[in-house]
């Protein structure tokens, strides 16, 4: 199916994206020119290629996976990674931008594209071997190929330790056998990184091709969130991996978390991008909805609301690139991500409720994005540690006492 299904008078009819980021203390004096290249010319793809569709696309539960080539066209895929080996080489900051401008246009965009970045691409370069990383992420990195990460269980969620996927090492090769579930991009994924028990007990990640025999990925239908993205399981029934697909850099439990804290920093940034969007249409709702002989706007309550999206905008800017700046230092610990990952998905789905009350009616609407950003920040609230699990590790960081084991 193609990517813009809409016929040319129905695309012509939907509403202009016009969105400009709010920066009410010049956060972007902060940023370097080529911050603010990279943000406007994934600005300008949102607008294009995501905007006038998501609507449709997330009505229809439609995953168009031919966005995937685009992402790799225009860098979204691995742009921490280095230019040899098909990543962007660009820095921390410029990530977060990408993610953010994703977002505003939908959450499962930007999953797609963080999926196979810092869970995919990243674990490869960081613990792969050097055959590894030149196989797989010059087609990572270019779109050629979708690929998914495969720690969470039907069991095991925030006790990804518990995980009961095993291998067996036959010699010439390994058995591996298991379920993961709740796998973004799983369904049309073509690598899977997979964590999982060898005969000791001890966590290894494997790189899973699709089309080997005993490997299937189960679509996850029904999702009131999400729904432009592709979702499923990976069942792996006998499947015979080569020995060389495991990864040789790092092993334990640390190994996956450490992708979780790539994959943690982007999502918030990627939260302020949805929370940004839902004040944007808020604002301009409130100055062309009149009532009472005015714009709703002139009320303070309405005031209120919107003064109160603007300020948790600009402290989660100013919280975001200062962690971006930690990230590029090397120096960010996994609290200070935790703490900005929760931080940014509860103001971010605060404003998309605030908002759905400023477009009243008109809210529940496809015409405005809110509901869409509100129903798929739960998930983002969720999933990559869900929001009290965030709040046990800064407890963890503040008492030195982990309460969850």
């Amino acid at each position: 199916m193609a990517t813009h299904t809409l016929d040319k008078k129905t695309v012509k009819s939907l509403k202009q994206d016009a969105f400009d980021h709010p920066d009410l203390y010049a956060v972007d004096s902060l940023l370097t020119a080529e911050h603010k290249l990279i943000r406007s010319s994934i600005r300008d793809f949102v607008k294009r290629e995501i905007s006038p569709y998501i609507e449709d696309w997330a009505q229809r539960a439609h995953f168009p996976y031919e966005i995937v080539k685009k992402f790799g066209d225009i860098g979204a895929f691995g742009p921490t990674i280095p230019l040899e080996y098909g990543g962007g080489g660009l820095d921390y900051i410029s990530y977060g931008l990408i993610m953010q401008e994703v977002e505003r246009g939908d959450s499962g965009m930007r999953s797609t594209a963080s999926v196979q970045g810092s869970l995919v691409m990243y674990p490869i370069y960081k613990f792969g071997s050097e055959a590894q990383r030149k196989k797989y992420l010059p087609k990572l990195g270019s779109g050629e190929w979708l690929g998914c990460f495969g720690l969470t269980e039907p069991d095991h969620g925030s006790n990804p330790g518990g995980m009961v996927t095993n291998f067996k090492d036959m010699g010439d090769h390994y058995l591996l056998n298991g379920a993961k579930m709740w796998i973004s991009n799983s369904p049309k994924a073509d690598v899977a990184v997979v964590w999982a028990k060898n005969e000791e007990g001890r966590i290894h990640g494997l790189i899973v091709e699709r089309g080997m025999p005993g490997f299937s990925t189960p679509e996850t239908h029904g999702k009131w969130s999400l729904r432009a993205s592709a979702t499923g399981e990976l069942v792996f029934d006998n499947v015979k991996v080569p020995k060389e697909n495991l990864l040789p850099g790092k092993s334990g439990l640390g190994a996956p978390m450490m992708c979780l804290d790539s994959a943690r920093y982007g999502i918030a940034w990627g939260a302020l991008g949805a929370a940004m969007d839902c004040y944007d249409s808020a604002r301009r709702y409130a100055l062309e909805r009149i009532q009472f002989g005015k714009p709703i706007g002139s009320f303070q309550l309405i005031q209120k609301k919107l003064a109160e999206m603007l300020t948790e905008i600009t402290k989660a800017q100013l919280l975001n690139w200062r962690l971006g700046t930690l990230m590029n230092e090397g120096k960010a610990t996994t609290a200070q991500i935790s703490l900005a990952k929760r931080n940014n998905i509860e103001i971010a789905l605060d404003i998309a409720r605030e908002a759905r009350q400023i477009h009243g009616g008109m809210g529940i609407t496809g015409e405005y994005p809110i509901m869409r950003h509100m129903a798929n920040l739960e998930s983002v609230l969720t999933y990559e540690g869900t929001h009290d699990i965030h709040l046990l590790i800064l407890g963890k960081e503040i008492t030195g006492i982990q309460a969850f084991v």
